[in-house]
């Protein structure tokens, strides 16, 4: 099942509103790929009622129920980025003696390619895996209930892929010809909420 996936000294799951992401944390930490989880995130702007005590409490108790042990949990309630999420986590395993070598970020499908740039920017001297609930698209829409505010997610998701590297919060990464036209096709028919004003 994680047959693309290493072991890494620690993962970063990185908030959101999907559960999917500490569901999968717990599984690849039950795979032996990770020994310390760190949940990263505070209250989520996009869905504050989501998760009221903030993205990291709620995705370590989810993991806890899913038989994470308490101690290979640490937790950054602060973030309000990813960015932050990474340079925040960063702090709080050096704060617990952790100074790993390589790094898992765990992220929603769609958000995999921005952390990986965004890794490299602010932490470059750490090697990154990347990972994310293989989940089929259609299912994964399904699942979150919300298909345009999905398709809205990607569309600001990929804007930050292409101009937060001008901005110095991550490295460039190419964007293949169709994958532009598509996100200047959705632009186009309104799925425009998630973009940077």
């Amino acid at each position: 099942m994680h047959h693309q996936l290493r072991p890494c000294d620690a993962a970063i799951a990185l908030g959101s509103h999907d559960l999917g992401v500490p569901a999968y944390s717990a599984e690849l930490f039950r795979a032996g790929l990770c020994p310390t989880l760190v949940f990263s995130g505070g209250p989520n702007p996009t869905a504050p009622d989501r998760f009221p005590r903030g993205e990291a409490i709620h995705f370590r108790e989810h993991a806890l129920d899913l038989g994470v042990p308490t101690d290979a949990i640490l937790i950054e309630p602060n973030a309000t980025n990813t960015g932050q999420n990474i340079t925040l986590s960063r702090q709080v395993m050096a704060d617990a003696g952790i100074r790993p070598g390589t790094l898992m970020l765990i992220a929603m499908p769609y958000m995999e390619r921005r952390a990986f740039a965004t890794a490299r920017q602010v932490w470059p001297e750490v090697e990154i895996v990347c990972a994310s609930q293989p989940i089929d698209f259609d299912d994964y829409l399904k699942g979150m209930g919300d298909e345009r505010k999905v398709a809205e997610m990607l569309v600001g998701d990929l804007q930050r892929v292409i101009e937060y590297p001008k901005l110095g919060f991550a490295v460039e990464q190419e964007v293949p010809k169709d994958v532009h036209d598509a996100y200047d096709a959705l632009i186009r028919d309104g799925f425009t909420s998630r973009l940077l004003n």
